[in-house]
C-alpha cells in the first residue's frame, strides 16, 4: 500500500503561484509513476489529467491546458512530488489529486492509478 498526502493548497488570486506537494510513504516502490490529477466544483466534471512524472523525472507530461504554466517535479530521496502553478487562472479552480502506480509508464488516465491522496482545495479568484 502507498498512502499519499497532498498539501499547499489555498486561495489565491489570478496570475499569482501554488506550489502543491505529495509525500507518499508506505511501499514507495510502488510510485513509479506519479500523476496530478484535478476536479472543478461543477456538476458532472470528471477528474481531469494535469501533469505526470516517472521515478527518473525525465519527460514529464502535461495537459494543453497547463503547459507553460505548471511543472512537475519529484524528489525521490524524500518521496515526495510537486506540482508548481504559476500565473493561475480562475478556471484551475479545482481539488488536485495526487496519484501513484507502480508502472514505469506516463499514465494520463485516472482509472490507471493505483494509489490516490485524499485532494487537496485550489481556488484561484479573479
Amino acid at each position: 500500500q502507498v498512502r499519499l498526502v497532498e498539501s499547499g493548497g489555498g486561495l489565491v488570486q489570478a496570475v499569482g503561484s501554488l506550489r502543491l506537494s505529495c509525500a507518499a510513504s508506505g511501499r514507495t516502490s510502488s510510485s513509479n509513476v506519479m500523476g496530478w490529477f484535478r476536479q472543478a466544483p461543477a456538476p458532472g466534471k470528471e477528474r481531469e489529467f494535469v501533469a505526470a512524472i516517472t521515478k527518473t523525472g525525465g519527460n514529464p507530461y502535461y495537459a494543453t491546458s497547463v503547459k507553460g504554466r505548471f511543472t512537475i517535479s519529484r524528489d525521490n530521496a524524500k518521496n515526495t512530488v510537486y506540482l508548481q502553478m504559476n500565473d493561475l487562472k480562475p478556471e484551475d479552480t479545482a481539488v488536485f489529486y495526487c496519484a501513484a502506480d507502480p508502472s514505469s509508464l506516463i499514465l494520463t488516465r485516472s482509472v490507471s492509478y493505483g494509489y490516490w491522496g485524499q485532494g487537496t482545495q485550489v481556488t484561484v479568484s479573479s
